[in-house]
C-alpha cells in the first residue's frame, strides 16, 4: 500500500496539478472538475480520476475496519440493494468482472444506492461512465493495488477489502451525498 500511496496516488497528483495549472480549472474543487469534464481532456480525464479515486479509497479502508454497516448507510443497502449479503455480492461481482484495469463503486444517484464498475481511473461523477452519481465506496482493481500481494488472484484481493471498509467513513459520504 506504501507504494501504492506514495507513487501511483501522488503520480496522478501532480499530473493534475500541471494539467490544470493556470487554465480556469485550477481554482475549482475535484468534484466539479470531473463532473463537468470535457472528456477529450485526456490529461485531466486520466490524472483527475486517478487523483480522486485513490483519494477516496485511501479514505474508505481502516485497519479497524470490516464488519457490518451501521446506521443510515445499512438501511440504505437493505432498501436499495436487498441486503448486505446482496450487496456484497453485486459489488464484489462489479469488481470481479471488470475487465482489465478499472474501479467498483458503490454511489448515490438520486437518493438511491446503486453499484457499479468503470474502466481505467474513471469515475461515476464523470459524464456518461458507469452508473452516474456520487461515489462513495471505490475498490480499486487495477494490478498495482492487489499484485504484490495477491498474483492474479483478483478475487482474493477483493475478498479481503471487506475486512478493511471504514463503515463509518462510507455512512458519512452517503449522508453528504444526499
Amino acid at each position: 500500500m506504501e507504494i501504492h500511496h506514495d507513487r501511483h496516488h501522488a503520480g496522478y497528483t501532480s499530473k493534475l496539478n500541471a494539467a490544470i495549472e493556470g487554465t480556469d480549472l485550477a481554482d475549482k474543487a475535484i468534484g466539479d472538475i470531473l463532473s463537468n469534464l470535457d472528456m477529450s481532456n485526456k490529461a485531466v480525464r486520466n490524472n483527475g480520476g486517478g487523483y480522486y479515486n485513490h483519494d477516496l479509497f485511501w479514505k474508505v479502508m481502516s485497519p479497524n475496519g470490516g464488519g457490518n454497516p451501521t446506521g443510515d448507510i445499512a438501511k440504505a443497502i437493505d432498501a436499495d440493494l436487498g441486503s448486505f449479503e446482496d450487496f456484497k455480492e453485486a459489488f464484489s461481482n462489479a469488481a470481479k468482472t471488470q475487465f482489465g484495469s478499472g474501479w467498483a463503486w458503490l454511489c448515490v444517484k438520486h437518493g438511491k444506492l446503486e453499484v457499479c464498475s468503470s474502466a481505467n481511473q474513471d469515475n461515476p461523477m464523470m459524464p456518461g461512465i458507469g452508473c452516474g452519481g456520487t461515489p462513495i465506496l471505490g475498490l480499486d482493481v487495477w494490478e498495482h493495488a492487489y499484485y504484490l500481494n495477491y498474483q492474479n488472484k483478483r478475487p482474493d484481493y477483493v475478498n479481503a477489502f471487506f475486512n478493511v471498509i471504514n463503515w463509518d467513513e462510507v455512512n458519512k459520504r452517503y449522508k453528504d451525498a444526499l
